[in-house]
């Protein structure tokens, strides 16, 4: 017997896709902090690199965000 698909449950998308965009901005608050307090180059400039790419991950969470809302929208229309 073939297991049915799971519904496609989006009612906790954008409670997750904020708590990604809250944990993200931590990790980027974090690494600067390190970045200010290291003597160690090599260190900061990965540190940095990481945060460009977090950066990134943000613009993404927050197209997600716009995406889930208009998902919604239409289904409460």
């Amino acid at each position: 017997m073939k297991n049915k698909p799971k519904p496609d449950d989006r009612s906790d998308n954008v409670e997750r896709i904020q708590a990604n965009i809250n944990h993200t901005i931590k990790n980027m608050e974090l690494a600067e902090e390190l970045i200010e307090k290291t003597d160690d180059r090599k260190m900061a400039k990965t540190l940095e690199e990481k945060n460009e790419r977090r950066r990134d991950a943000l613009e993404g969470f927050r197209a997600e965000i716009r995406d889930e809302a208009l998902h919604q929208k239409r289904r409460d229309d």
